[in-house]
């Protein structure tokens, strides 16, 4: 098949250290040139791939302040619809608003919902119904029920990539967004009172800048620690050698990424019941669901209980980028095809 895939360009694809929308879209973009697809990708300009790379926008967005997001935000996704006869379908990894083109021409188009951006984005995903969707969890399908779903795909890891260690230290960790939806207040909130080290790394959005100001930064110490946003190495050292990883979410995960980075490297989670965190991780086994900060403490307490060895085992049954991959090349050939 000739496929197009349009990435975002807030970051690289892949990301250097942050974009985990970017890092699938990559994933998939690199899987189908595996299985021998002739695949464009829509991306940065500095972006890598073994497939044909297009770009309108000649770095990410996040790291060069003189583009004008909105712009190069337009101008990349009508690039993709205007050679869109080129192909036999468009993945889109890029929110709702690209699907505003659609319309316009007949090649198919599915969209991969990583998260609705907000509540009216719905409207988008309505009024273009001709078009097809993709969900990350079951639970994430509660925002927009009603749309045209033509598959649920977890999103699957290299797992061989990450390195097993049955032999951990001490501390407990986050990665990912420091935000109040993450829940990294409670994560410290817990840390200082059960008196064991946290390390947290991460993206400080400027729109989170009051918050990390306020509720993070007065916090750190030797024992509550920012490490800033790591890279892909650092990620997962920091991953493999922690005790426990916390994800605290005061808001209902799509899907959550990190949370199988962690089991991969044998680290159990403690995650809020919210969204699609039942959906990865199994309770009791690879890491405890929660419900309240009660609940967190007593598993932070009991995470020596849970088998590193499951956690692994887990990400290699479900959410292993063959799989992945494998999924997704069914929805192309089935919306290609046709009934």
């Amino acid at each position: 098949m000739k496929i197009a895939i349009l990435s975002s360009i807030h970051w690289r694809t892949p990301p250097t250290k942050y974009g985990p929308w970017e890092l699938i879209a990559s994933h998939v973009c690199e899987g189908m040139v595996k299985l021998g697809h002739e695949v464009t990708l829509y991306a940065t300009g500095d972006s890598k791939t073994e497939a044909r790379l297009k770009w309108i926008c000649p770095k990410p967005l996040m790291e060069d302040p003189t583009l004008e997001s909105k712009v190069y935000q337009y101008l990349h996704a009508a690039s993709v619809f205007e050679d869109a006869d080129q192909y036999d379908l468009i993945h889109n990894h890029y929110d709702a608003y690209p699907l505003v083109f659609s319309k316009l021409t007949k090649t198919p188009v599915v969209t991969t919902i990583h998260g609705f951006s907000s509540p009216q984005v719905n409207r988008i995903y309505e009024k273009y119904s001709n078009t097809y969707f993709v969900s990350i969890s079951y639970a994430d399908r509660k925002h927009a029920p009603d749309i045209n779903y033509v598959a649920n795909i977890y999103h699957g890891i290299p797992v061989e990539e990450y390195s097993y260690n049955g032999k951990p230290d001490s501390y407990f960790c986050y990665i990912g967004r420091i935000s109040p939806d993450k829940g990294v207040h409670s994560a410290i909130k817990l840390a200082k009172k059960l008196s064991v080290t946290l390390k947290i790394a991460g993206l400080v959005a400027s729109e989170n800048q009051e918050y990390f100001e306020k509720e993070i930064k007065p916090f750190l110490n030797s024992k509550i620690q920012y490490l800033g946003l790591v890279d892909e190495k650092d990620k997962k050292i920091l991953l493999k050698n922690s005790i426990g990883f916390l994800h605290l979410n005061t808001y209902p995960e799509g899907f959550g990424l990190t949370l199988i980075e962690a089991m991969a490297s044998g680290t159990p989670v403690v995650g809020m019941e919210l969204g699609s965190v039942p959906e990865v991780i199994d309770n009791g086994k690879t890491g405890f669901v929660v419900k309240n900060l009660k609940e967190a403490e007593n598993a932070m307490k009991n995470i020596g209980l849970i088998s590193r060895e499951n956690c692994r085992k887990r990400v290699e049954e479900n959410f292993t980028l063959e799989k992945m991959i494998s999924e997704y090349e069914k929805v192309y050939l089935k919306i290609v095809k046709g009934p």
